[in-house]
């Protein structure tokens, strides 16, 4: 088969997670020799970080905006090098391409109410173009591809003519994702000390930054160690509201914001930290916990969405909407030995259960599936 595999972001400097899954889907592929060639189309950036190979071609398309982009310049360009099989990887599609689609619906959070706290314009058009996009496609996909069985119990409760056309593949993680020592000491790029709190968050409400905060605040005026928490592609403005609104002022000297982590650092990132705080209201999926899980450090996670089902039974989950919860595994983490060195334990076997090998073998399959 020739495949075509949308991957209009992957070569941008900052990139994000359906960034991340489709990169490494397609290092997968590139490694396995099935008898297929893979076209890969991507907008033409500063970080080339796939190249050509015998069965995979990377096909640069230049277009000034993401739906023209989508919509006009990758059809074109499939119809041109005769694919079979055109795979859209971002939860859009083209509307009006004749070739067989393969359509994965990382989630359904655009048909799910808005929370009108979020002023940021890139999500907000975003949200707007999906609600577009997305009912006009599903018709044509062959096959739609989610992350999680939560997920896709939810897209089949919202939108019902996809069952019996979709199917949970799971995410991935980097194998360089694991207990290391850091003999360079790269951590300290973000943070002169280790042993700090870790938190991926960012201006999205589902991110949970705001009660994060809350709860990180009350863990200070409880502990005596006062561990500081390092926080990676955060707006300053945003915190300094927070922090405001809150009165949450204590956090201030205790908070490090280096700005954006590139990926080959996170493993240090996290073997150095003490714990990470994953406590989104809201994930498909969740790379992040693996990752944490991965490297042997302890997660505090929610009890909502897919992150039960990523993190398994024995993880420590908490109520995301309650900081109370977040700062009592906080401090339990702190206080009890026997708990914390626990939590390492069961973080590195659960990751075991998750590879991109596995993702891209699952792939594979699907393709040749379709008639």
């Amino acid at each position: 088969m020739r495949i075509g595999i949308e991957a209009q972001r992957i070569f941008r400097k900052n990139k994000h997670g359906m960034d991340y899954v489709v990169l490494q889907e397609i290092r997968e592929l590139q490694k396995m020799y099935t008898g297929d060639e893979y076209f890969v189309f991507v907008k033409p950036g500063e970080d080339p970080c796939i190249e050509n190979s015998e069965h995979v071609h990377i096909i640069e398309l230049s277009c000034p905006t993401y739906p023209l982009w989508e919509q006009w310049a990758l059809p074109r360009a499939a119809r041109k090098y005769g694919i079979d099989l055109l795979h859209c990887t971002s939860n859009t599609a083209p509307i009006c391409c004749e070739i067989p689609l393969v359509l994965t619906l990382h989630d359904i959070i655009f048909l799910e109410p808005r929370d009108k706290r979020n002023k940021s314009l890139y999500q907000n058009m975003g949200w707007l173009y999906r609600r577009w996009v997305v009912p006009r496609i599903l018709d044509k996909c062959k096959r739609i591809i989610t992350v999680s069985d939560f997920e896709l119990d939810n897209i089949v409760r919202k939108l019902p003519r996809t069952q019996g056309r979709i199917e949970r593949i799971y995410n991935g993680y980097n194998d360089w994702f694991k207990p290391t020592e850091d003999t360079q000491e790269v951590y300290k790029k973000y943070i002169p000390e280790k042993g700090y709190f870790f938190f991926l968050g960012n201006t999205d409400p589902k991110k949970n930054t705001e009660r994060t905060l809350i709860a990180y605040s009350k863990y200070l005026k409880q502990s005596t160690v006062k561990r500081k928490l390092l926080m990676a592609d955060l707006d300053e403005n945003y915190l300094n509201d927070i922090i405001v609104r809150n009165k949450i002022e204590n956090i201030r000297e205790h908070i490090v914001m280096p700005g954006y982590i590139v990926n080959c650092d996170l493993p240090y990132i996290y073997n150095n930290a003490f714990a990470f705080l994953y406590t989104s209201l809201r994930e498909s999926f969740g790379i992040p916990l693996l990752e944490s899980m991965a490297c042997g450090t302890p997660v505090i996670t929610s009890n909502t969405s897919s992150m039960p089902e990523i993190g398994g039974p024995d993880a420590i989950l908490v109520n995301p909407e309650k900081s109370d919860a977040i700062t009592e595994m906080m401090l339990r983490l702190e206080n009890d030995a026997i708990f914390y060195q626990k939590q390492k334990e069961i973080g590195i076997e659960r990751a075991k259960l998750f590879s991109w090998r596995r993702t891209a073998e699952q792939l594979h399959q699907l393709y040749h599936s379709i008639k």
